[in-house]
């Protein structure tokens, strides 16, 4: 099987990783939430690996800057709904930290291969 090159990328399989973890965790959250903050959190932490998959097909390096900004964009968006989780019991204290621990590291990957891309420009 052929394998593209953003699954390649440590900081796809990352965020690929923090899919299921962000999923799971919901699977806890009230039903009340179904359509609403579960909904958002799931997309919104999907987006981030999709972004970079999408931008890795792209041809211009500024293009490629561009999906990872979109990227770090989902993660911030994550990050809030992770908060708001948080304050509202839906996840403890210690799934936060490690949810937020593990978005931290995403972060700083996109933001390196960003670098990347545009000093290639």
């Amino acid at each position: 099987m052929y394998v593209f090159s953003f699954e390649k990328l440590e900081v796809w399989q990352n965020a690929r990783m923090l899919i299921l973890e962000i999923y799971k965790l919901t699977t806890s959250f009230p039903s009340n939430e179904l359509f609403g903050m579960t909904s958002q959190i799931k997309r919104s932490s999907s987006s981030i690996a999709t972004n970079i998959a999408e931008g890795t097909s792209r041809n211009s390096n500024k293009d490629k800057a561009h999906f990872l900004t979109m990227s770090y964009s989902s993660a911030m968006e994550t990050l809030n709904h992770l908060i708001l989780s948080k304050d509202l019991k839906y996840i403890s204290e210690q799934e936060y930290a490690h949810c937020r621990e593990k978005l931290e590291k995403i972060c700083n990957q996109i933001n390196n291969l960003k670098k990347y891309y545009l000093s290639k420009e």
